[in-house]
Order: structure tokens, then sequence, then C-alpha cells
């Protein structure tokens, strides 16, 4: 199996650590992954509100890039995910669209003809890699450890591609594989405020703290999400937080850590200590 990888602009920056447990876990896999080529960031989901056209052609670019290699383009961000499925969706809906977009893109040496297949990780190791073949390479099963997985709003909203959209399972499946105990609870793919921790503090920390404070009362001992940009807002917020409303100290995770740790891969290889809110008691004796 092999894929394009377009890690975008937080998996080089604040969700390092996404990164590197993402290679690290499909290299194990056997899964080959190259790094897009002169990828650029995909406009995230606020630059929709600036120029729509220009939005189209700069995610449009990292798909006809994608188109050269013949591979579907994997983006593990959640934003990143989101962005490159509507700019599909959204050249293949309206055809004058598309023609300023590929105009634009020609105007670069690029083409864009709507061939490439944007997927996320979670969709890949489920039913390309298999979570049989994910068991057969289970070292370390997290027996005991108790993991809420979190979404986020993005994913699976609104294309709902691989998953369902009220309630994806896609992770809790892998969270079983690894051997650990999948949580339930209703706030899996609500909002945990995005942006809104840096423009409405007030509404940003709140919801931030409904996500942590539920997770805990439902015996979570660490959250597990797909998106940097979630991670960012659970785990760097929580002292806020606590000065706020009350001190949770949760762990946030990435489930390709979570995946990592049950294959026997190391705490430093997955980026386990990049996060603020340490994972040490949680992953003890793990």
């Amino acid at each position: 199996m092999k894929y394009q990888y377009f890690p975008g602009c937080s998996l080089k920056g604040t969700g390092r650590a996404y990164e590197e447990s993402f290679l690290a876990v499909f290299k194990a896999l056997g899964v080959e992954i190259s790094e897009l080529e002169d990828w650029n960031c995909c406009g995230a989901t606020a630059y929709m509100s600036v120029d729509e056209t220009k939005s189209y052609a700069l995610a449009g670019r990292n798909l006809a890039i994608a188109e050269r290699a013949a591979e579907d383009v994997i983006a593990p961000c959640s934003a990143c995910y989101l962005v490159l499925n509507k700019t599909m969706q959204g050249l293949k809906d309206h055809p004058e669209l598309k023609r300023k977009v590929t105009s634009a893109l020609k105007a670069g040496e690029l083409d864009y003809k709507g061939t490439a297949k944007v997927r996320h990780p979670l969709d890949v190791l489920v039913n390309d890699v298999g979570l049989e073949e994910i068991k057969k390479r289970v070292k370390n099963p997290l027996t005991g450890l108790k993991l809420a997985p979190y979404y986020g709003c993005q994913v699976v909203r609104p294309f709902a591609t691989f998953d369902d959209q009220h309630n994806p399972v896609t992770m809790d499946k892998l969270i079983a594989t690894a051997g650990a105990e999948c949580v339930t609870w209703p706030l899996k793919t609500r909002c945990c405020g995005g942006s809104l921790t840096g423009t409405v503090p007030e509404a940003g920390l709140r919801l931030a703290y409904i996500i942590l404070k539920e997770a805990k009362k439902r015996g979570a001992q660490a959250i597990v999400t797909p998106c940097p940009l979630c991670q960012f807002n659970l785990d760097g917020y929580q002292d806020q937080i606590a000065r706020k409303y009350e001190r949770i100290d949760m762990p946030v995770l990435y489930f390709t850590q979570v995946i990592g740790l049950a294959m026997g891969l190391s705490a430093k290889e997955l980026g386990i200590k990049r996060g603020i809110i340490s994972a040490e008691a949680a992953l003890a004796g793990r």
C-alpha cells in the first residue's frame, strides 16, 4: 500500500507528535508514505470566509500535485481533511468555479482533473490495513486503560465518507484493538471551541472544559483524538480552565500514539512527552 501524505501546517508545528506517531505506526505496519511534494497550506476553514474562489484554488493546488502520483492522499489533520474534501466536492458541483480554479492552476503549470482521493488515516487503518492485521502487531495490549474517543466536529462532518456523522466508531474500534477500554460518552463529536480559545476565550474555554469534565466523570484516564486543534485546545488550555473552573489534569493523546504504544513502539518515537498534561501516570507500567 502506497499513499501521498499531506501534513498541513499543524503537523509540522503544534501537532508534531501527531506526525511522529503517524509516520512511526504506518512504517511499522508496512504502509509506504511519501510526503506530498511542494505542498502548501490548505487555507484551513478560515480562508473560505476571506475569498472563496482563492480558497478553492489554494487547496486545489495540493490536489493537482497529488494527482501526478496517481495515489490516494492522506490528510491526518481534521481541518485539512475537511477542506480538501470540500474542495473536491465544490469543484465537482460547480462547473464555473472549477473553470476559474483550473485556469489559475494552469498558470502554475498544474492541471486538476478531479481524480485524487482524500483519505483520513482512521479510514486507511480500519478499511485498508484492517483491524485483524493491526491486532497481529499488538505486542503490548493496553489492558485496563480507559480511553475516551473524541472525534471533534470536522472529521466526519459534513463529509461522512468513512464513518457515521453522529456516532463515529472507527477510533473506538482501534482503541479496542489496542486492548484498551473504550469509554462510551455523548460528547465524542461536540466542538472543543476551535479557534474561539484565541478569539472569544470565555466561550472557547467553557466548551473545552465541558468535554474534559465529562471525560473525567466517565472514568477516562485520557482523551484520544485525531485532530491537532482539538488536542491543542484540550491539552494546552487546562491551566486556564483550572483557574476559571476546576483542575482536570486529563492527558490528551493522538489515536496513532495509542496504537503505537500497543504495537510496542517507544514513547519517544511516538512523541508521548510532547503533551503539556503528562500521560505518565495513565500509562505507568505500559
